[in-house]
């Protein structure tokens, strides 16, 4: 049997920021990006801590929490056209702020990533990004 040391405050926050990357990595193609206050990582972090599994129960934490609310929203909700998520805690819950994008292309959250342009030809020459065609 080998024994280790109980992970630290902040080692769970980095393990929780690892999960939110994962989740966001896997919501990148549908335009969402996610943005966890200090203490939203904290409560993620406290809840999903067990000290003799570690950081085990992390994971369904984050399924119950995060990706199970914010399917829903992607699927019916301000989510399904893509935006940006903050998320925080209030009354001991975590709670999601929510900004939509907007169809007009001014993507809401002022925190698009730059996508590759499937209409640029290669030749060197480039549009504006904020130009509508």
């Amino acid at each position: 049997m080998i024994g280790f040391k109980n992970l630290s405050p902040d080692v769970m926050g980095r393990v929780v920021d690892k999960f939110v990357m994962q989740l966001e990595s896997q919501l990148e193609d549908r335009n969402v990006t996610i943005t966890l206050d200090d203490d939203a990582r904290e409560w993620l972090a406290k809840k999903g801590y067990d000290p003799q599994f570690g950081a085990r129960p992390l994971a369904r934490l984050i399924q119950e929490s995060l990706k199970q609310p914010l399917a829903e929203e992607l699927l019916f909700g301000k989510l399904s056209k893509g935006g940006a998520v903050n998320v925080g805690v209030e009354d001991g819950e975590l709670t999601f702020g929510i900004a939509e994008d907007k169809p007009s292309g001014d993507g809401g959250s002022g925190k698009k990533r730059k996508k590759p342009n499937p209409d640029d030809s290669g030749d060197g020459e480039k549009e504006p990004a904020l130009v509508e065609k």
